[in-house]
Parts: structure tokens; C-alpha cells; sequence
């Protein structure tokens, strides 16, 4: 479970995407957090170097899991909504947080290093455990299944799911 503070929460390879927004943060062309009105409203995933920014259909706890796999798993059946993306992963060392959390306090695991394709799939799950602010929005898991790639695809959405902005 991750808060995810703003309606989301971020997958990075912490150390190179730190380097890289330290060059890049005054870049007026750039969306914060890689949220273009196509990464809102459609495949629902900001993207940068090093980094996925997952948006989340509430302002609160939600459930994640993330499962590192050999090869590309099969799609989970019960997701509303599944997207994929590339994830370079130089330190094989990913982190997970989100605005108001410091990246330090979040979770880490270790992953294969270099390019990594990443499966972000959106399933229908009831509340968490844990306690929740109960603002609006559906209760999803964030699947996010990583495995290893040879070459760059790009983002692809996989399975189109129906609006689920909180609110």
C-alpha cells in the first residue's frame, strides 16, 4: 500500500532521474511528472527518464504491487485498464513514492538494471486494510508487472478502461 498523495505515485530509478530533472526542472516544454492531458485522460501514466508517475483514482491509500518477471507475464483478466511502458533502470535499484512522501521512506527493491518493460494494469479490488481519508473514487489494485527488455517500445496501451478520476 503507497498514499497516493495527488492521485498517484511513482515507480524510479531514483538516482539518474534526480540527475536528470536536476537538468531538465526549468524546461517550460516539459509536463511535471510526464502528466500531458494524454497521460491524464487517456493512458492514465506520466512517463520520464527513470521514472512512471502511476495516476490513481483516488487521493488516498491505495493498494500497488509490483512483481518482477523473467519474461512478460500474461495481462491479468480482471484489469479495466492496462498500459505499457520502458523503464531504463541503470542501478537496478527502483523506489517507490509519491508527492508527499519522501523517496527515501518509501519502499525499494532491486531489479534487473538496464531497460525494463513495465506493465501498469488497473484491477478492481475493494478497499485496503489500512485506513483511508474515504474521499471519492474506485478502489483499484496497481498492478505493475517489470521484465526485462532489448529494445524500447514505447507506450502502448493495452486495454482502454473507462474514465476513473476521483470526483
Amino acid at each position: 500500500m503507497i498514499d497516493a498523495d495527488h492521485g498517484q505515485f511513482y515507480v524510479q530509478d531514483l538516482d539518474p532521474y534526480d540527475a536528470w530533472i536536476a537538468e531538465h526542472a526549468m524546461d517550460p516544454d516539459l509536463a511535471p511528472a510526464g502528466w500531458t492531458d494524454e497521460a491524464v485522460f487517456v493512458h492514465r501514466i506520466g512517463v520520464e527518464p527513470h521514472s512512471i508517475s502511476v495516476g490513481t483514482a483516488r487521493d488516498d491509500i491505495v493498494e500497488s504491487l509490483i512483481t518482477v518477471h523473467a519474461s512478460a507475464p500474461t495481462t491479468q483478466p480482471a484489469a479495466e485498464h492496462i498500459v505499457e511502458t520502458d523503464l531504463d533502470v541503470p542501478t537496478g535499484q527502483l523506489t517507490m513514492s509519491s508527492p508527499g512522501t519522501d523517496p527515501a521512506d518509501g519502499p525499494r527493491m532491486t531489479v534487473p538494471a538496464g531497460l525494463l518493460r513495465a506493465r501498469i494494469s488497473y484491477v478492481p479490488a475493494g478497499p485496503p486494510s489500512a485506513d483511508t481519508k474515504g474521499g471519492p473514487g474506485g478502489h483499484f489494485l496497481y498492478q505493475v508487472d517489470l521484465w526485462p527488455s532489448d529494445r524500447a517500445q514505447g507506450l502502448v496501451i493495452v486495454k482502454q478502461g473507462p474514465e476513473i478520476r476521483a470526483g
